[in-house]
């Protein structure tokens, strides 16, 4: 249960589209909330989601956040979080994206599943995700926190969509059944330089997994996985901060690269 009011909620969440929308870090809302629950979190979430679709602002996916085992057993969480994917987050690939409209952007690479059928749980499991997906294919996220110096706990960051900022697709999508997704090798690649490599099993040991704690996750609100979305499975490598100038490119194997430029 939350322990916020309706107008409360109302408030926090145009407080944190703000600093979203005008680049402006804030203190966490945790330090003057201290009671908040993770239902009020997610309230100010689909509240800021709300908001942006009564201004026409199309919601073209999904993310997971806070996948790695290591960031769960640190937070004390028992599930990792999710947020929503605005269409204007949308980068294509090799494209630009403007440094100034972020406040202390970081570039982290992912795989995105896309469905070819709905997927409503509870009870939702990695084969139920498999059977589900139309294909995969790599992504690169940039999140960004709003909360000052990237210092948050669990119920900040879910009501602030899971620092959702701007992404980037491309590559070449495949079959799941034609991938070894626990295993499928990364490296990421900032100005030519070599700063991270990871594998599929870094997202929950299985990236097929977080697409199924979604699953679950949104039953909790009677809300299903619609067929046709693009979801974002969470960090396959640790965040890297990019400044101005920046370039990267991420290699996927057998799955070409992603690229693109902080300008």
């Amino acid at each position: 249960m939350g322990s916020l009011s309706k107008q409360q909620v109302e408030e926090i969440a145009q407080h944190l589209e703000n600093a979203e929308l005008q680049a402006q870090s804030v203190a966490r809302i945790t330090d003057d909330y201290p009671n908040m629950t993770c239902d009020d979190a997610y309230d100010i979430q689909w509240e800021i989601r709300r908001l942006k679709s009564s201004r026409g602002t199309k919601i073209v996916g999904m993310k997971m956040g806070l996948t790695s085992r290591a960031e769960i057993a640190e937070m004390g969480l028992e599930k990792p979080c999710y947020g929503f994917l605005a269409d204007y987050a949308a980068i294509p690939d090799g494209g630009d994206i403007k440094h100034d409209e972020l406040i202390h952007p970081k570039v982290e690479a992912e795989l995105a599943f896309v469905t070819k059928v709905p997927l409503k749980g509870p009870g939702i499991n990695i084969g139920d995700v498999l059977r589900a997906t139309d294909f995969v294919m790599p992504a690169v996220e940039v999140i960004d926190s709003r909360y000052r110096d990237f210092s948050f706990d669990v119920n900040s960051v879910i009501a602030d969509n899971a620092s959702s900022s701007r992404f980037v697709a491309g590559g070449a999508m495949a079959k799941a059944e034609d991938l070894d997704l626990k295993n499928l090798g990364v490296v990421l690649e900032v100005n030519g330089n070599v700063v991270q490599i990871g594998a599929g099993a870094e997202v929950l040991g299985h990236p097929a997994s977080s697409i199924a704690s979604l699953a679950n996750q949104l039953a909790e609100r009677g809300e299903e996985i619609p067929a046709g979305t693009f979801i974002m499975v969470g960090a396959i490598t640790t965040a890297v901060s990019v400044k101005k100038g920046d370039h990267f490119n991420v290699r996927y194997q057998g799955l070409g690269s992603v690229s693109g430029r902080f300008v």
